[in-house]
């Protein structure tokens, strides 16, 4: 079993990167994602609104993984959330439904507003394999690496969407189609090379993606190694 811990501080107040997190789907960042639907959405006794999604993923295998062991390029994974309007905090658990026994990846996340108007963020994460023959603990440290550098890929989508939710609160827009637009536009947007290649590759040599601004040139294999 591999850990992951690490906690980030946004400028921006915990309402609205609390919106920007929810809303982080699609972006350029993030092109791996193939939906996101809500499967159930409902408010709690105490006032919180209790959500859970179902989101796909895809991914790539290292090269060092045994062929024809998984063949499906997909993976389910389902996030639920508590947002807390009260204490202004939202917790977020999510893990994969397939591949467990190749590798479970499980994580929480937390927001909470601190005292100076920010929001602090926390990121938790446990990565288990069953799978044995003699590679777990290698498909252990391959997914915590794959991990880390997402949660970083992942940071920069929320940021790419705050920066969207400000430039909206300058100048009021309605919902729909014209806050879609910007959106949809910002899959085009170039992304600098380093950021770009940061979750692409890692010390075990997994398969290249491609490029993230054409998903059709990435290498299609399990989500769960994401």
């Amino acid at each position: 079993m591999r850990f992951f811990s690490q906690s980030f501080l946004y400028d921006d107040p915990w309402s609205i990167v609390s919106l920007a997190f929810f809303l982080r789907y699609p972006n350029p960042y993030a092109s791996h994602i193939l939906s996101c639907d809500v499967i159930s959405r409902e408010f709690s006794p105490s006032g919180s609104l209790l959500t859970t999604r179902l989101i796909l993923k895809q991914g790539a295998l290292p090269r060092w993984f045994p062929k024809g062991i998984v063949t499906r390029a997909e993976s389910w994974v389902v996030e639920e959330s508590e947002v807390d309007p009260d204490g202004k905090v939202v917790r977020c658990l999510t893990r994969n439904l397939d591949h467990v026994k190749v590798m479970q990846v499980q994580e929480s996340q937390l927001f909470r507003q601190t005292e100076e108007g920010k929001t602090l963020q926390k990121t938790e994460a446990s990565i288990v394999s069953g799978f044995g023959w003699g590679l777990t603990k290698q498909i252990e440290n391959h997914g915590l690496a794959r991990f880390k550098k997402n949660v970083q890929r992942s940071r920069e989508g929320v940021s790419l969407i705050l920066n969207l939710i400000r430039q909206a609160r300058l100048q009021p827009m309605t919902m729909g189609a014209s806050y879609l637009s910007p959106m949809s536009a910002s899959r085009h947007t170039a992304v600098p090379s380093a950021e770009r290649h940061g979750s692409d590759s890692d010390s075990y040599g997994a398969e290249d993606e491609g490029d993230p601004q054409n998903p059709s040139s990435r290498t299609q294999s399990a989500g769960w190694f994401r």
